[in-house]
């Protein structure tokens, strides 16, 4: 670990040095070192890619703050968290001032915005209008508890029947009840 410690800032002081090739070096360990961090903090590649590109870009212009007898890995962390911090306070105030306000909107919804328009009366009639069979099914699984493979045994089908048949059963009562 102090191999790579030492390999960055040897390629710090190349680069202040003017070393080209030395600078760009440091450039792609830099990226490799932070873009594991950037991709926890951050839900999209993009983001983690546009973040990098600021934080090397900022590195680069504080270069001439770097102090050759001090760990390079500090001083980049610490860049590195100064711009994620920068990000995720525009990122989320951006997301506030775009938010709903809540008071907004529920002055906006009618009054009766909870009511379905459906009542335990009008579904149990729908329900009683089904073949005696999915009544059956769907009264031992909703009002008793019963799960498929127990209704199954007590009505003496296969578990797969019994899916299908309160399947058939929902699409008919949902059929029903959108109109």
């Amino acid at each position: 670990m102090t191999d790579r410690n030492d390999k960055l800032e040897q390629l710090m002081k190349q680069s202040l040095n003017g070393d080209q090739r030395a600078y760009a070096v440091l450039l792609q360990e830099t990226s490799r070192l932070l873009r594991p961090l950037l991709s926890r903090r951050l839900n999209f590649s993009n983001e983690v890619d546009d973040l990098l590109q600021d934080i090397l870009l900022s590195i680069h212009k504080a270069r001439h703050t770097y102090d050759g007898n001090r760990p390079y890995k500090p001083w980049a962390y610490a860049i590195a968290r100064f711009r994620l911090q920068d990000y995720l306070r525009a990122h989320y105030s951006d997301q506030l001032r775009h938010a709903i306000d809540f008071d907004e909107l529920e002055e906006s919804l009618p009054e009766n915005v909870t009511e379905t328009g459906f009542s335990y009366e009008s579904i149990s009639a729908e329900v009683n209008k089904l073949p005696e069979q999915q009544v059956n099914i769907l009264q031992l699984m909703h009002q008793q508890g019963y799960t498929a493979r127990e209704v199954a045994e007590k009505m003496g089908m296969n578990e797969s029947a019994v899916k299908v048949a309160a399947h058939r059963a929902y699409k008919i009562l949902r059929r029903k009840l959108e109109r």
